[in-house]
């Protein structure tokens, strides 16, 4: 214990053993932090939080049994004053949503240098969102995205899915039973609220979106 008060208590969850104990050895250098278990999958990450009462969870995505997502969910509900941190990917913008939406406060790259992974735990300990300037505005974008999909209305959803199949206004117009001007009309709304400036970047989205 130094003088800023008690440690803060770190439970680690990665299912390869050799990162947990990496991160281990990292942390027991770091003055103010104790890491109090070591989870390898995510059903014992929701034991041990249970049994531990950790103040900073790190959580890695991608493990056996229970995910990484829905251990967050899980131990959010069991352990409400923990903050949880993903360990992620720069790739895995989409799954880091979902543990945010689950109630993680932030995240950190797996190739983060130990001063980054010190200064999540410590931010998310006080309260903080820890959100690797590296990847953030890859996350920001995903959400960027979902909220749009959720924003178009069922017809313009439609629309979208017959121009990610390729199919012209003239065809969408046909088979919705509409005229082509209200095909345009539908389609200037639906680039605006993707964010896109044409059919081939709408369709490419609805593509990746899996509007269909």
């Amino acid at each position: 214990m130094d003088d800023r008060g008690p440690p803060i208590r770190v439970l680690l969850c990665d299912d390869h053993a050799i990162v947990r104990e990496g991160l281990a050895r990292l942390l027991e250098q770091a003055d103010g932090i104790d890491v109090v278990a070591q989870a390898a999958d995510g059903r014992e990450a929701i034991e041990l939080a249970v049994e531990s009462r950790p103040d900073v969870v790190i959580m890695d995505l991608s493990m056996p049994n229970v995910d990484g997502v829905e251990a967050t969910r899980r131990i959010r509900i069991d352990v409400p004053e923990a903050a949880i941190v993903v360990l992620t990917s720069f790739s895995d913008g989409t799954r880091v949503l979902e543990a945010i939406d689950a109630g993680a406060v932030g995240y950190v790259l797996k190739d983060a240098d130990s001063d980054e992974v010190v200064r999540a735990i410590r931010a998310a300990a006080v309260g903080g969102s820890p959100l690797d300037p590296r990847a953030a505005r890859a996350v920001l974008t995903r959400r960027a995205h979902a909220s749009a999909a959720t924003s178009l209305t069922p017809r313009e959803r439609e629309v979208l899915a017959h121009v990610g199949a390729g199919r012209a206004n003239k065809v969408i117009a046909i088979r919705l039973g509409i005229s082509e001007a209200t095909v345009k009309a539908h389609l200037t709304r639906i680039f605006q609220q993707l964010g896109v400036t044409d059919r081939t970047q709408a369709a490419l989205w609805a593509r990746q979106h899996g509007v269909e």
